[in-house]
């Protein structure tokens, strides 16, 4: 059994997910939601997009910023390969990134480290939920905004036919260090999935 798929003996809420044979959790950033981030927010200096995958997130995000850096654990023949976010020395300007879904936290952690400016993460709208990421994260380093999607986003593994609409809200997770300690929430308008798809 693929372990990236089973957490505590169970298995994930979205039973649709299925074993990636490359690497644990890799479902391509819908690129119209990479733009309604560097939209709304300004990245000034290098951004290092660290789970860049096949670069889908990283294409986006060169629009907003002259130097963009990609790395991944795993080879999907995009940017460089065999960097572990979690582990790595390297640092940057900001960070932005779609991390996989067992190691929000740990991303978290590590980007609040390793961000001198910025760092974002799409994150699902639930990660605001549970005493443990209240006490861990929340009570010490809030999120300075929380932009909300007016629109669900659906993620499909790479090369899969695309129908339907996803059933889980998501949000893009801010953490500015030259904003105050509290925490905003905010909404995207509507209109990016159409805008960019």
């Amino acid at each position: 059994m693929d372990t990236a798929y089973n957490l505590n003996g169970g298995y994930k809420p979205t039973l649709k997910r299925f074993a990636d044979l490359d690497g644990p959790d890799f479902y391509p950033t819908p690129k119209w939601a990479t733009y309604a981030l560097i939209d709304n927010e300004t990245f000034d200096g290098d951004i290092w997009e660290c789970a860049c995958g096949n670069g889908a997130m990283s294409e986006v995000l060169r629009n907003g910023s002259k130097s963009v850096f990609s790395s991944d654990l795993y080879d999907r023949g995009y940017g460089e390969t065999g960097i572990d976010f979690l582990t790595s020395d390297r640092t940057a300007t900001n960070i932005v990134t779609n991390p996989p879904y067992n190691s929000a936290e740990g991303f978290v952690r590590s980007g609040l480290e390793k961000a001198d400016k910025k760092f974002a993460l799409l994150l699902r709208l639930a990660f605001l939920e549970g005493a443990k990421r209240q006490r861990t994260i929340f009570s010490t380093s809030p999120p300075s905004r929380v932009w909300v999607f007016s629109e669900r986003i659906t993620f499909y593994p790479a090369n899969a036919h695309r129908k339907g609409s996803g059933t889980t809200a998501y949000a893009w997770f801010v953490w500015d260090k030259e904003a105050p300690s509290s925490t905003e929430l905010r909404w995207f308008e509507p209109g990016y999935k159409a805008l960019y798809t």
